[in-house]
């Protein structure tokens, strides 16, 4: 009875360190002031909860609970080391006489806002912000990110140790902005949780087509950002995640091929997903503050409503386009807005205005842009155009499922 009782506490151990860790670990940050004493903390509260809760039972604040013992063990090995390092005397004063600190569940949210905005601070390379964003605030492991960007474990831990050191030298504020400095940092956090859902939603090299625990880790982050911060392009961007994911289960074959939206079979799509996405869309259209996240889940949101592709309202998809491309230009909007006129006028016109593109020099080198004018080049039944083009996206693309459907298209063209 006694044996049962102790392996339900420690599942019960296991299932808050599941769901509260990573908010535990942000306020540890936010007492102790480094990374890697924080999470030494943690780990020391979490091994405690699992001795003693089994036969003290489990307090009424496990997560408080936590925090306070993660804190005073910090103490306690601060106090060891100064026996070997004076400069650590310092620190262990502070947070002797530092308070605890949490009252309630506003402070630990902050506390992960405060961690989010740390993480992806623009003084950090991008490639880092990424890295220490799946790293402390989702609580992935470093050889797990480092296969989905497809580095070496020890390139990438370099990377997380370098912008720890950064945050550390620098003296970088563990802190939400000010009011004044919030929209260019929020831009900064809502671009890397952008990326790591791109390299889910599409991974950018490798033999799958998606990696659904990245995209799912992106809209995680998304929920969080726009329940602590709710400004209209972070649920702008968090309703283009939710479209965008809705289509997963019909975008490859039970083999992992390839599927094209026209192809789709949209009775797989995730309706839950798709109802809260376009609901978003609405709520941040209507504050009329529009920007580009909320423009593409707009887009995302016009393909979602459609029942077929032949019956997607694709002029309003080129408007949107074009307010898009004023708001924020790049070449790729401008490819994604010529396929949208390929669809709406045709292929004819479609092709110009990629020809245009790539004569420019843009996109040049990259392999979508090809694929696409060898699609129109193919209905245009420009076969020796259409071959050149599908060569080349060939040569470029570094992705297996998306290598296989251009093997197939040229096939085809025998």
């Amino acid at each position: 009875m006694q044996e049962t009782k102790v392996n339900q506490m420690r599942k019960q151990v296991d299932h808050i360190y599941r769901s509260e860790s990573r908010r535990v670990f942000a306020t540890l940050i936010r007492l102790l002031g480094d990374f890697d004493l924080a999470e030494e903390a943690m780990h020391e509260a979490f091994a405690v909860a699992a001795e003693k809760w089994p036969g003290e039972g489990m307090p009424a604040n496990p997560r408080t609970w936590l925090v306070s013992v993660g804190r005073f063990k910090a103490i306690d090995a601060i106090r060891r080391r100064t026996r070997f390092d004076v400069s650590l005397a310092e620190l262990g004063q502070r947070l002797d006489s530092s308070g605890i600190e949490v009252k309630d569940d506003e402070n630990v949210e902050d506390d992960r806002l405060r961690l989010i905005f740390t993480c992806c601070h623009p003084a950090l390379p991008q490639d880092a912000q990424i890295a220490l964003t799946l790293r402390e605030v989702c609580g992935l492991k470093t050889e797990a990110i480092a296969s989905a960007f497809l580095v070496a474990p020890p390139t990438l831990a370099q990377r997380i140790v370098r912008a720890k050191a950064k945050i550390r030298d620098a003296r970088i504020p563990y802190q939400v902005p000010s009011r004044t400095d919030l929209p260019e940092r929020l831009d900064t956090v809502l671009q890397v949780i952008y990326l790591v859902f791109n390299e889910g939603y599409a991974a950018s090299s490798g033999a799958s087509l998606t990696r659904a625990d990245l995209s799912g880790e992106a809209i995680r982050l998304g929920r969080l950002v726009m329940a602590l911060l709710p400004e209209p392009e972070v649920m702008g961007l968090l309703a283009l995640m939710l479209l965008q994911e809705s289509r997963r289960n019909a975008r490859t074959t039970s083999t992992g091929d390839l599927i094209l939206l026209e192809d789709q079979d949209r009775s797989l799509w995730n309706p839950a997903q798709i109802s809260e996405g376009r609901a978003l869309v609405q709520q941040a259209l209507a504050s009329q503050r529009i920007g580009a996240y909320t423009l593409q889940g707009a887009i995302a949101a016009v393909h979602a409503e459609a029942p077929s592709t032949a019956a997607t309202d694709w002029a309003q998809i080129v408007a949107l386009y074009t307010l898009l491309g004023q708001i924020e230009h790049s070449p790729i909007i401008d490819l994604n807005r010529a396929v949208a006129v390929a669809m709406r006028d045709g292929p004819a016109a479609g092709l110009r205005l990629i020809d245009a593109i790539l004569a420019d020099g843009n996109l040049a080198n990259y392999h979508l842009a090809h694929a696409a004018r060898a699609d129109l080049c193919r209905r245009l039944e420009k076969t020796a155009d259409a071959e050149a083009s599908y060569q080349r996206a060939l040569a470029l693309v570094k992705q297996e499922p998306e290598r296989r459907f251009l093997e197939r298209r040229l096939r085809e063209l025998g």
